[in-house]
């Protein structure tokens, strides 16, 4: 009798060692010790690292410290990415709201932008992080709209419908020019805590050492990066006059590209 249970004792231990070696079946949630979820189509352990295939074909996927993964979860029938997944428009309760053409938003923008002195382009970078466009957007935890505005901050920003474009750009634009200025527009710290909050970021001293914020940070800090060079490789070689009829921006403004440099550095260490 012996023998057989340590039959069935090694048994088990292979079984759990090949599960852990092959890809979960489609349509999981990691869930991690500090909160954040990933939504995958499969799953594979590589040392202490599981790479979670956040596409069916595989050709992206998130490596994610094994010990940093609190449990998985079958997937909702709306897209869980990370702590901001979106619930597509047809989904959403709020799907009554129409979206507002392309030309038109961009002009919103700029008026926020305007209003409070930052650079268009990088409302825009975190406009595409958070929501991808969608002005229907809405996360797990309730954020909501193109600058994924949580109820109770939104409140404080005078924003009384967060799936109304103009509205919701407006109070993010604000809400993130007073994270610029708490951080002496250190960009990478003002992104850090348009993410996880300003109370994260004051207790690590800088970015919080979560994945899904310095993936955050570092996705938008490209993206802004990507249109200032695109911008300087249109504008150079052109005339004085035509140059300085392209680049209407504040002194502050002018700053925030200078200064994402000079951040990013100290946000990755």
């Amino acid at each position: 009798m012996r023998f057989v249970a340590q039959i069935r004792m090694a048994l088990g231990m292979i079984l759990v060692f090949s599960l852990g070696a092959l890809p979960c079946l489609a349509g999981e949630v990691a869930v991690l010790k500090n909160g954040f979820s990933i939504k995958h189509e499969r799953r594979e352990v590589v040392g202490d690292i599981t790479r979670l295939y956040v596409n069916a074909d595989g050709s992206s996927f998130v490596d994610v410290r094994t010990a940093e993964i609190e449990h998985f979860e079958v997937a909702p029938e709306e897209p869980a990415d990370h702590s901001r997944s979106l619930v597509p428009a047809s989904l959403s309760v709020n799907r009554g709201f129409p979206a507002r053409p392309q030309n038109d938003l961009n002009t919103v923008v700029n008026d926020a932008s305007g209003r409070y002195r930052l650079d268009p382009d990088l409302v825009n970078s975190v406009i595409k992080a958070e929501s991808g466009f969608n002005v229907h957007a809405i996360s797990r935890k309730g954020a909501q709209g193109l600058m994924q505005l949580m109820p109770g901050t939104a409140s404080q920003l005078g924003v009384g419908n967060s799936f109304d474009a103009q509205a919701n750009v407006e109070g993010g634009t604000k809400y993130l020019r007073a994270l610029m200025e708490k951080y002496n527009f250190d960009m990478v710290k003002a992104l850090a805590a348009y993410n996880a909050g300003p109370q994260r970021v004051e207790r690590f001293g800088g970015v919080p050492p979560y994945y899904e914020t310095k993936a955050y940070v570092a996705r938008v800090v490209k993206d802004f990066n990507r249109k200032k060079m695109a911008e300087a490789a249109t504008t150079k070689g052109r005339p004085t006059k035509v140059a300085n009829t392209t680049s209407k921006r504040s002194a502050s403004a002018a700053s925030q590209s200078t200064q994402v440099k000079a951040s990013s550095t100290h946000g990755s260490e």
